[in-house]
């Protein structure tokens, strides 16, 4: 279908975002009359002759409008027009007067004067070399951004990603990228090498130049890590991806490896015996872990105690509260003491809690100072709900910030945390890169207690921490298997443990806490679902579905995926009405009331506490609802789960998503009081044990399993999961050989 191209002349400016150039500006045009158009426009001022291509759509609020694609702005030709373009404000330090000066020194090649010969400008009476330089690179920094929104448009990359380009390469945008398209790919968020790609090849470069295949190479590594969890790749199975997917021989692969070795944008390595190709920052990471790791379990700490005094503080301890501790739940609290690093693992009802509490009690009767952390805003309430103590997220407690494009944290080596010994739980999910700057942040002679459940899913980010750490056996782990009395009347902790272990969950006891409920189709999946989550559980136990209830789906595709099931219930549980405000952002409306979840860290958005305090950063995974939406302004106000209140621009939108549904691996860390999930015909690799594991023990008062007992049998006989490329075992397994 193609799209519609106006001619027109902007009248005003009524919205312009200065970081993404998000544009709403009354047009003029012979053909259509006078109408509103929005789109990412930066450069767009008022009196500009443009030109818009994109289609006509109608707004709930604001009736139709010109939804703008691609633009360009045609530069005045005559002389009223050129002098109220001067001095529109759009140059800095031009005014009518100064403007009028320029066109008559200059006449119709103004603006080529002022884009080459800034000296010419420098010699008209009353402007002067320092004003001159001032009016010039203000005229050329605005031609420089519509140069790069222009050129880039004709390749399908918007303007705000444009804008993104620019704030990188400046006024040299477009000739930087004419000379190297694939420094797009490597240096701007929001730009594939797929994008990058196709940008040089129709600016005519060879499929088999060095720059293309080394930044291919460096593409594929990043999405082994993101997509698959990959910390490393083995060399051949890169080299043969690269020859496949770029088409070219195997000998311009090898060069092009050999190349970024030599220029250490890759790392060669051998684990168990193969051949492997790090990132940098990865490879250094990895490394990072398996030594401050076993530095921190080996080096006496001054805050580790004999096993005797150990004893002695469990035996007082079981004195002063009455509390008597399984032999397993004392073996762990006496080797968090005496040791200087620890794992305490276990599943759901094994006592880790009461573990944690008497090892935290113990610690603070000896004067340490203990710092509580998790790697969720959810799973850290939790922890500080469980322990009567404050808990904060890791990114919180290592002080995240961005610095340009990038995050750093602000506790590290050379500014360590003050705690004596910090525990960290839910450690399944702390992935590589994250774990390396925990680790960085403890000080010297600290102690580390990680807290988790190995058998989860785990991290979304790169790497298997938690299982290689167990699996090298080089630091001190203790795992709770047995179920206590009163964990055993729950059909939730007792299935999750069958599931666990490879058994079937009972699903005929209709009496607990544990339910399943046949169907034999998606639609019909989806149908219960849904009426499950607005009427059954709400009439029959009272609670509240927004925060109450929570469906885990495997995936996000298909009619039980979280894309279609969000659709469905956002229209069921708050449907559009003439009171409630909404926004429209791609395919996804958000609407106040809404559930949402936040899909990416952002260090850098400011927060509001319900007790008043600022602070910066929401993550992955947080969870709120849209409490207001203000479409005049552009951003909407999210309340988030822990307390967090965030004005969000209308920009951040792509960081938000409907939350009625989530995936299982978007669960972790969390707890809700009910969990729905369907079980149908999924892909393979989403048929898993320790997905379904998970999922279960996501739930505190109840679950409900809907679709087929055959799927469920599945999952649980497919102990298999995708192997992730990871070394940290085989380094601790090495580093712990010269100890």
């Amino acid at each position: 279908m193609s799209k519609i191209i106006i001619e027109c002349t902007v009248t005003s400016v009524i919205y312009q975002n200065p970081d993404n150039g998000y544009t709403i500006c009354e047009v003029s045009s012979k053909t259509e009359g006078d109408f509103s158009a929005v789109g990412y426009m930066p450069t767009i001022r008022p009196l500009d002759e443009a030109e818009l291509t994109g289609d006509w759509v109608t707004h709930p609020e604001y009736g139709e409008q010109f939804k703008v694609e691609f633009y360009e702005t045609i530069m005045p030709s005559e002389k009223t027009a050129i002098i109220k373009y001067l001095s529109s404000g759009i140059i800095k330090g031009v005014k009518e007067a100064t403007a009028n000066k320029l066109y008559d020194a200059f006449g119709d090649d103004v603006f080529n004067v002022l884009s080459t010969d800034c000296d010419k400008v420098a010699k008209i009476k009353g402007i002067g070399k320092t004003r001159a330089v001032k009016i010039c690179n203000s005229f050329n920094e605005q031609r420089s951004v519509q140069n790069i929104v222009m050129f880039l448009q004709q390749y399908g990359v918007g303007a705000n990603t444009a804008l993104k380009i620019h704030k990188i390469f400046g006024s040299n945008s477009v000739n930087a990228i004419r000379e190297n398209p694939y420094s797009l790919a490597n240096q701007v968020d929001g730009i594939s090498f797929k994008t990058a790609d196709r940008i040089a090849y129709n600016l005519g470069i060879p499929k088999n130049s060095p720059e293309r295949i080394a930044c291919g190479i460096m593409y594929f590594l990043r999405e082994a890590s993101y997509t698959s969890g990959h910390v490393y790749m083995p060399k051949n199975l890169l080299i043969e991806h690269t020859v496949y997917n770029l088409n070219i021989s195997e000998t311009e692969a090898q060069n092009a490896v050999s190349e970024l070795i030599a220029e250490r944008n890759i790392i060669l390595d051998k684990i168990e015996n193969t051949d492997v190709l790090y990132l940098y920052g990865m490879y250094h990471d990895e490394k990072y872990i398996a030594n401050r790791l076993l530095e921190i379990a080996n080096v006496p700490s001054k805050y580790a105690v004999s096993e005797t005094v150990a004893e002695d503080e469990v035996d007082k301890f079981e004195r002063e509260t009455g509390i008597t501790l399984a032999k397993k739940q004392r073996d762990a609290v006496v080797t968090a003491l005496s040791s200087g690093f620890m794992v305490l693992t276990g599943g759901p009802g094994t006592g880790k809690t009461t573990t944690i509490n008497a090892i935290i009690s113990i610690m603070q009767s000896l004067n340490m100072k203990v710092a509580l952390t998790a790697p969720t805003g959810r799973a850290a309430k939790r922890m500080a709900q469980l322990t009567n103590r404050e808990a904060k997220t890791v990114h919180r407690l290592l002080g995240a910030q961005m610095v340009g494009n990038t995050h750093i944290f602000s506790r590290d080596e050379d500014n360590p945390l003050e705690s004596d010994v910090i525990i960290l739980d839910e450690a399944s999910m702390v992935d590589t890169s994250l774990m390396a700057s925990f680790l960085r942040a403890v000080k010297f002679g600290g102690k580390v207690i990680l807290s988790g459940d190995s058998d989860q899913l785990p991290s979304v980010g790169a790497g298997n921490v938690l299982r290689d750490i167990i699996d090298s056996d080089k630091v001190a782990t203790v795992k709770l298997t047995d179920i206590f009395r009163q964990s055993e009347e729950s059909l939730i902790i007792v299935n999750a443990h069958k599931v666990n272990n490879g058994e079937m969950p009972e699903l005929t006891d209709r009496t607990r806490d544990f339910f399943f409920m046949r169907r034999n189709d998606p639609t019909s999946v989806s149908e219960t679902v849904t009426d499950l989550y607005q009427r059954r559980l709400p009439e029959s136990y009272g609670v509240d579905p927004i925060t109450d209830i929570q469906i885990l789906t495997p995936t996000k595709k298909g009619l039980i995926g979280t894309v279609a099931l969000n659709k469905t219930l956002q229209s069921v549980i708050n449907p559009p009405n003439t009171i409630k405000k909404e926004y429209k952002y791609g395919q996804t409306i958000f609407r106040e009331g809404d559930k949402v979840m936040q899909t990416k860290n952002n260090y850098d958005i400011e927060y509001t506490t319900t007790a008043g305090e600022k602070g910066m950063g929401i993550y992955n995974g947080d969870m709120g609802i849209i409490d207001s939406i203000h479409t005049d302004e552009r951003y909407m106000i999210v309340s988030f789960d822990d307390g967090k209140i965030v004005e969000y621009p209308f920009t951040n939108a792509e960081e938000l998503d409907l939350a009625y549904a989530i995936t299982v691996h978007k669960s972790q860390g969390s707890e809700f009081g009910y969990v729905i999930m369907p079980v149908f015909t999924h892909m393979p690799m989403l048929t898993t044990r320790n997905l379904l594991y998970t999922a279960i023990t996501r739930a505190k008062t109840m679950v409900v399993l809907v679709g087929s007992d055959r799927v469920i049998e599945s999952m649980v006989r497919n102990n298999s999961y995708t192997k992730r490329f990871t070394g940290l075992c085989e380094r601790l397994l090495k580093e712990g050989e010269k100890i």
